[in-house]
C-alpha cells in the first residue's frame, strides 16, 4: 500500500465550526496551513491564491511542509473541491481508448481518425460541474435515439472514464512542452462521467455535449508535480513525429497506475504509463492557437486504458458496449445502476523506492430527477 503523506497533497478542508482553508495531508492527518505558517494565502477556500504565487513559492512551501505534524485527524475534518475551476476541458489521449471505441463505433473503418496521431484531440467541458470526490452523481436525463425518434428521459447507459486530470497554477498563453512544469501546479484523479445513449445520438457532427457536461468528479487531494519525480517516463515511440510545437526535451510520461472499484469489487487497473499524448503537449495543444490558460483550469487525460481487458477505464469498454457484461456482486453487469458506488484511486513510485498515493475519487449514481 502506499503513503499519501509522502506525497504532501494539498486540498481544502474545515473542522469544529471554523471557515474552509488550505491544508497539507500528512498520513491520516491535516495541518492547518494558514496556522502553521503564518500566511493568510492558505486562510482561503480554494488553492487559487497559493497556486497563482507560481513555482518559487510551490517549492519553498513544499519544504516548510516536509516537517510540519499534522493539526487534525482525518476523520474530524470536512473535504471541499480544493481548486474553483476556471475552465475545464477533457482530452482523448490514450490510444488503446480510442482504438477500442473507434471499432466499436465504426467496425468498417480503420479505429483511429486521420487527425489523431497529429495532434491531443480534446473539447471543452464545463466547469461548472466538477465536483469533489463523494458528491452524490443524479443519473442524468436527455435525448435518446428510439426506432420511433428521439424521446427525452434518463440515461440507461450511464459510464466511467476513470482519468487524471492536470491543475493550471500559472496561466500564459501558447506554453511549450518545456515550460510545462512552470505553468501546472498538480495533479488529481478524475472520473468523467458520460452518458452513452445520450452521446451516441448528439455527438455528430459537434462532439461531446449533454453527455458528458452533467458531471466530473475529481480528488480532494491535489498532488504537486513536484511529488511526482520519480513516476517520470518518457511517452511511447510517435509516429509520425508532431509538429514541432508539440515537440519537447522533458519526458512527461507517467509511470502512474490507476485502479477502478464498482461496488467495492476490483475490475480494472488502466496504466497511465501507456498514454500516447503527455499532459505536456496537451497543454501546449490548449494554448497553442494563442488561448490564455488561467489559474485555476483543469485538464484532463481522457479515459485511461491498457491492452488487457481488465485495464479498460470505462465499462463501454470493459464491457465491449455490453455485449460482454461482468459479474458485480452475482450479477451480470453492463453499466451503472442507481445506488452504484464507483471509487477510482491512483499510486506512484515515490522516492527512494516507496510508492505513493495520489488519493481517490469515489460517487454514487442517484436516481433521475424529473
Amino acid at each position: 500500500m502506499g503513503v499519501i503523506d509522502g506525497a504532501r497533497p494539498y486540498g481544502v478542508f474545515s473542522a469544529g465550526g471554523a471557515a474552509p482553508r488550505v491544508g497539507v495531508r500528512v498520513g491520516e492527518g491535516v495541518v492547518d496551513l494558514a496556522a502553521a505558517l503564518g500566511d493568510d494565502v492558505f486562510a482561503r477556500p480554494s488553492l487559487n491564491a497559493f497556486m497563482a504565487q507560481g513555482p518559487r513559492r510551490w517549492d519553498e512551501v513544499r519544504s516548510l511542509v516536509a516537517g510540519l505534524d499534522a493539526s487534525y485527524p482525518l476523520t474530524e475534518v470536512t473535504l471541499y473541491r480544493p481548486v474553483e475551476i476556471a475552465d475545464y476541458v477533457d482530452f482523448y489521449a490514450s490510444e488503446q481508448h480510442a482504438t477500442n471505441l473507434g471499432r466499436l463505433f465504426r467496425p468498417n473503418s480503420p479505429p483511429l481518425l486521420p487527425n489523431w496521431k497529429h495532434m491531443p484531440v480534446g473539447y471543452h467541458g464545463r466547469a461548472g460541474t466538477v465536483v469533489v470526490s463523494g458528491t452524490d452523481i443524479v443519473r442524468p436525463c436527455g435525448q435518446l435515439a428510439t426506432p420511433d425518434g428521439p424521446v427525452f428521459g434518463p440515461s440507461r447507459r450511464l459510464d466511467i472514464e476513470a482519468e487524471l486530470g492536470f491543475v493550471v497554477g500559472v496561466g500564459g498563453a501558447r506554453i511549450t512542452p518545456d515550460a510545462f512544469a512552470e505553468h501546472v501546479f498538480g495533479v488529481v484523479v478524475v472520473n468523467d462521467w458520460s452518458a452513452r445513449d445520450i452521446q451516441s445520438w448528439e455527438y455528430a457532427p459537434l462532439g461531446p455535449f449533454l453527455g458528458k457536461s452533467f458531471a466530473t468528479s475529481i480528488s480532494p487531494w491535489v498532488t504537486p508535480l513536484a511529488a511526482l519525480d520519480a513516476a517520470r517516463i518518457p511517452t511511447p515511440p510517435r509516429d509520425p513525429v508532431p509538429l514541432p510545437y508539440l515537440r519537447g526535451t522533458e519526458p512527461w510520461g507517467l509511470d502512474i497506475d490507476l485502479a477502478v472499484s464498482w461496488n467495492g469489487q476490483l475490475v480494472s487497473r488502466p496504466p497511465y504509463a501507456g498514454m500516447y499524448w503527455s499532459p505536456a503537449q496537451m497543454l501546449a495543444h490548449l494554448t497553442g492557437n494563442g488561448a490564455t490558460a488561467r489559474t485555476g483550469d483543469l485538464f484532463a487525460s481522457g479515459t485511461v486504458s491498457g491492452p488487457a481487458r481488465d485495464q479498460r477505464g470505462s465499462c463501454i469498454e470493459l464491457t465491449w458496449n455490453g455485449s460482454e457484461p461482468i459479474e458485480i456482486a452475482g450479477a451480470q453487469r453492463s453499466f451503472l445502476a442507481d445506488g452504484d458506488e464507483i471509487v477510482i484511486a491512483a499510486t506512484a513510485p515515490g522516492p527512494g523506492g516507496t510508492r505513493i498515493e495520489l488519493g481517490e475519487v469515489r460517487g454514487r449514481i442517484l436516481p433521475s430527477v424529473g
